[in-house]
């Protein structure tokens, strides 16, 4: 968009190297002195010249490598655990579903018996009130006996 200036040539100049000089801590008056440990080796510092001319120094560092990414399954643990809650949902919903149904057949079937028992036993009931017994006029036979009452309790 803007037109390069080529008629400027950037300033060349020589890198200048410098090497790092060690501080040493001051002393305090309440403390021991330190005594200063040397790294193995001073590092290099690196100087990078720039398009524009600039010349940028620093410390060489070499880059952290990451560690090595663990292998993953390829189906994550998470959706197993998924899968295998939905299967056990499903047996139990099945199950409960037969535990009512079972349950809704067992109530029908004591209720008939009910039922059943209440018919029979009133049919017994209804032929032993109504029926005839063959003896005559179908009336109630009862045998009157002499009957002793002494210091109000009945002998018979």
């Amino acid at each position: 968009m803007y037109p390069d200036h080529t008629d400027r040539t950037p300033a060349v100049r020589a890198p200048e190297v410098h090497q790092p000089t060690p501080i040493t801590p001051a002393a305090a008056p309440y403390a021991a002195p330190l005594a200063a440990v040397q790294p193995h080796g001073v590092p290099t510092v690196a100087s990078v010249v720039l398009p524009d001319g600039r010349v940028v120094t620093g410390y060489a560092i070499e880059p952290v490598k990451p560690e090595p990414v663990a292998v993953k399954p390829v189906v994550s643990r998470a959706a197993v655990n998924v899968a295998l809650g939905g299967v056990g949902f499903l047996a139990v919903a099945g199950g409960l579903l037969l535990l009512t149904t079972f349950i809704t057949a067992l109530t029908a079937l004591i209720t008939q018996l009910v039922i059943l028992a209440a018919v029979i036993f009133g049919g017994w009931i209804a032929v032993q009130l109504f029926g005839g017994r063959g003896h005559g006029e179908g009336g109630a036979t009862v045998n009157i006996r002499k009957a002793v009452f002494k210091r109000n309790h009945f002998h018979s």
